[in-house]
C-alpha cells in the first residue's frame, strides 16, 4: 500500500513538473506571437559590452517596425546621446552631427554592442528556444538566435506581465552584452 502511494505521488509530481514546463513554455511562444503580429513595440535599453578587459555602458530609446527594423537614439551618456539609427536583417546605418560611435565588433565579429536591442527582439521573434523555466519570480528563456553551428545564445528573462526585463547575449559560452530592459510596451 505504502509502496503504491509513493509511486503515484512520483507520478503526480513528474506530470506536474512537465505541465509546469508547458507552462512557462506557451508563456514564451505566446511573447513571440505577440512580436510577430504585432505592428512593434517600444523600450528603453541599458547595454553593457563587455570585452573582457573593458566594459561600455550606454542608453538606447528603441522602437521596431512590423518590417523587422529597429530606430533607436542614444539618450546617455551625454558625450554620444543625440546618436541615431536604424538596424535591420540588411543591415544599419548611424546619423549623429559631430559625435561618432566607435565600438569594436564583439562575438568572432559578428555583432555590434549597439545591435544588442535590434538582437534580442529579432531572436524572441524567430531563434530556437532551447530551454525555459522560473528564476525566481522571472521567467527564464534560452534561445538561440539561429539553427547555425556558431549561434549567439540569448538567455533572456521575462517579468510576471511576461515582458522582456533582461538579456546577456552569449558567445561561446561567454557573456559579451547585457540589456536591461525598460518600459517595454507594444505600439
Amino acid at each position: 500500500m505504502k509502496r503504491g502511494l509513493a509511486i503515484c505521488l512520483a507520478v503526480a509530481v513528474l506530470l506536474l513538473g512537465c505541465s509546469n514546463q508547458n507552462d512557462h513554455l506557451q508563456r514564451g511562444m505566446a511573447l513571440r506571437e505577440r512580436l510577430l503580429q504585432g505592428s512593434g513595440c517600444s523600450f528603453t535599453a541599458h547595454v553593457t559590452a563587455d570585452y573582457g578587459d573593458k566594459t561600455y555602458t550606454f542608453v538606447m530609446e528603441c522602437k521596431t517596425s512590423k518590417d523587422g527594423s529597429m530606430h533607436f537614439s542614444v539618450s546617455q551618456p551625454e558625450s554620444i546621446s543625440g546618436i541615431t539609427g536604424e538596424i535591420s536583417g540588411a543591415g544599419g546605418r548611424l546619423t549623429f552631427d559631430d559625435k561618432a560611435i566607435a565600438f569594436e565588433l564583439l562575438a568572432d565579429g559578428e555583432v555590434s554592442p549597439i545591435s544588442a536591442p535590434w538582437l534580442l527582439i529579432r531572436t524572441l521573434q524567430g531563434g530556437y528556444l532551447s530551454s525555459c523555466g522560473m528564476d525566481g519570480n522571472d521567467l527564464r528563456l534560452t534561445i538561440d538566435d539561429s539553427y547555425e553551428e556558431d549561434a549567439l545564445q540569448l538567455d533572456i528573462w521575462l517579468d510576471s506581465s511576461d515582458l522582456p526585463k533582461r538579456a546577456e547575449i552569449l558567445w561561446q559560452g561567454r557573456r559579451t552584452l547585457t540589456v536591461v530592459v525598460e518600459d517595454f510596451s507594444f505600439v
